[in-house]
């Protein structure tokens, strides 16, 4: 790959780029760069970086100058500099030594990521609306808070909807809580995990004598959760049958445990929730449309946790502060790249997932803060290639080329020739030089051959 190429990769990249001799002077500064600090390139080139970054850092502990002393690489060091409009920004700081081909040290270079988003959507956790243990910070939550506390202080029943992991039973638990019945129980049943004929005990109970292994009465939760709430779980998941019985509960206020010879009333507020469509199952036939009714007096839509990604970092705070005391560990926060990398993934499986990929990366965590080396494989979007361990500056060069050629390949979709068009090389020249560096792809995938990278020079 020429200089020209070189450049035009270097040139196309979102994070800031530069380069210094042994004297700390600037001898490259990309476009990046000087967007990010807002001095031109000319301006820049010659400089002391002190006198141009303006890094909190360049005070105290300086990261070129650590990196050349101790000759071992910085990366995602944390700070913040100021530009040249007095905008303070926070930032996330790599750096790199570079040698000659006789491997002597003629410098290094330094990579810095504007985390201003990641900065934005820390500070807005402070800003977040709760009510008992319920809170969020989310523009789509605002409608269930104004209605929350309305809704807590009546019999109504209630049916709240939305995807499964999303946080439909703390809600629950919250309406409970806020409500005139909050001294009294709150019973859980997930609907959907048992079969009608447990599931009818599990509801009801039974008397001693009811079914062969009956040898004592046993309460069911209508009874457990008298004067207070009883919260039916995937109540999508009921059979026909089931339905017809607990119609008649929501109707008359009764029901008949196994083997009764007369029936019990309950008082118990019913909170029911599903991440089923039941308008459209009732128009299916699969579930009655007097139960749904009956159910459906107050309904609350919890948004996933994709359309509220404003809660993420305050959720993951949550999430540490609790895992630090269950594990008697002393994580102290999260890194903006790894914070980055959670805000941007979809979440399918919404909170639970997140709680999920926290305990699991406090496991494997051994620093002060959780960084994305933590998290699993499924947040490593862009393929990673081995740093190589050659002290040629040819070497060390090509390992951040190929990465640039990595990531927009990345964004492309694996498309080769959008991905060489984007950052202006050859097509031809940008597939020869994936191959050259072990990269696979297969069915739009991209594989590494870390081997062939490592041992393959041009």
């Amino acid at each position: 790959m020429n200089d020209l190429e070189q450049n035009n990769i270097l040139e196309s990249i979102t994070e800031g780029v530069f380069t210094i001799d042994n004297d700390f002077k600037i001898t490259y500064f990309n476009r990046a760069a000087e967007q990010i600090i807002k001095i031109k390139r000319e301006d820049a080139l010659g400089c002391h970086c002190r006198d141009v970054l303006h890094c909190s850092l360049c005070e105290g502990m300086c990261t070129l100058k650590e990196t050349l002393k101790t000759q071992k690489p910085i990366v995602d060091l944390s700070c913040f500099l100021v530009n040249n409009e007095g905008v303070r920004i926070p930032i996330s700081i790599s750096t790199a030594i570079l040698r000659d081909a006789k491997g002597a040290i003629i410098g290094g270079a330094e990579t810095f990521r504007d985390l201003s988003d990641v900065a934005k959507l820390e500070d807005q956790i402070k800003h977040f609306q709760k009510i008992g243990n319920f809170s969020s910070r989310s523009r789509s939550m605002r409608k269930i808070f104004s209605q929350l506390e309305a809704v807590a202080e009546t019999h109504a029943t209630v049916l709240i909807t939305g995807d499964t992991g999303s946080g439909k039973e703390l809600l629950a638990r919250t309406l409970h809580e806020r409500s005139p019945y909050a001294g009294s129980p709150f019973v859980a049943v997930n609907c959907g995990a048992f079969q009608d004929t447990l599931l009818e005990s599990e509801l009801f109970g039974y008397k001693k004598g009811a079914f062969t292994g009956a040898d004592r009465d046993k309460a069911g939760r209508f009874a457990l959760a008298e004067n207070g709430t009883l919260f039916l779980d995937e109540i999508g998941e009921i059979s026909p049958a089931m339905q017809v019985r607990l119609l008649r509960v929501l109707q008359e206020h009764v029901y008949e445990p196994l083997g009764a010879v007369k029936s019990s009333k309950t008082n118990a507020r019913i909170i029911a929730a599903t991440h089923r469509n039941l308008a459209q199952l009732v128009q299916e036939g699969k579930f009655r449309q007097d139960l749904y009714y009956r159910i459906n007096v107050v309904q609350l839509e919890l948004p996933p946790l994709r359309d509220r990604k404003e809660d993420i970092p305050f959720l993951v705070e949550h999430f540490i502060h609790r895992f630090n005391t269950t594990m008697n560990r002393a994580v102290s926060g999260i890194s903006g790249s790894a914070l980055k990398a959670l805000v941007q993934f979809e979440w399918p499986g919404n909170i639970r997932e997140l709680e999920n990929t926290i305990e699991r990366a406090m496991v494997f965590c051994r620093k002060e803060k959780l960084d994305v080396t933590d998290l699993p494989d499924s947040f490593q979007k862009q393929p990673m290639i081995k740093m190589t361990d050659s002290k040629l500056l040819r070497d060390q060069v090509r390992y951040f080329e190929i990465q640039i050629m990595l990531n927009t390949l990345e964004k492309c979709n694996g498309n080769r020739r959008k991905a060489a068009e984007i950052l202006g090389v050859d097509h031809t020249t940008f597939y020869r030089k994936l191959q050259r560096s072990g990269v696979v792809l297969t069915a739009g995938k991209t594989a590494v051959n870390h081997n062939k990278f490592t041992n393959d020079s041009e």
